[in-house]
């Protein structure tokens, strides 16, 4: 390879490319921010060394993985690409929270529903007979009442 056409890697080490670089296939001349991110965080002879122990068919992988957590260990020097991870899982529990909520008001809905029908049928039942204690109706008043706290707390 003649100097214009180095990889990027040898050019950013002013080096002369040779035909075997263990760099040029992954990084090209055309994109040294890609291995400056790398070269900053890991050192060119880390990189040179973790692919050359990597079989060919995963070093593009490695090399792809490589840039994207250096990229974000330096952007995130702290938390680099587990601090994204952390944002991802959050934003995940709360999905999860949201869709629990939602389903206890659509079960909420439906039992008010299922009540409304319940006693528009029990009221043209001839044979009706009101309940006996008042136990049973706070039973059940208790069962509305629940249902209410729980949408409650999940709105909190």
């Amino acid at each position: 390879m003649n100097s214009s056409t180095r990889c990027a890697a040898c050019r950013h080490l002013r080096r002369r490319c040779p035909s075997d670089c263990i760099f040029s296939p992954y990084f090209p001349s055309n994109d040294s921010k890609r291995f400056r991110c790398i070269h900053k965080i890991y050192g060119a002879s880390n990189v040179g060394k973790m692919l050359q122990e990597l079989p060919m068919n995963r070093r593009t992988e490695a090399a792809d993985s490589l840039c994207y957590e250096a990229y974000c260990r330096l952007k995130d020097p702290v938390y680099g690409c587990v601090g994204i991870i952390t944002i991802l899982w959050e934003q995940i529990h709360n999905v999860h929270c949201q869709l629990a909520r939602i389903q206890a008001e659509i079960a909420a809905i439906r039992a008010r529903s299922t009540q409304q029908n319940n006693y528009h049928q029990v009221e043209a039942t001839p044979n009706f007979s009101p309940m006996s204690t008042t136990e049973q109706y706070y039973d059940i008043s208790i069962t509305n009442t629940n249902w209410f706290d729980l949408i409650n707390l999940l709105d909190q």
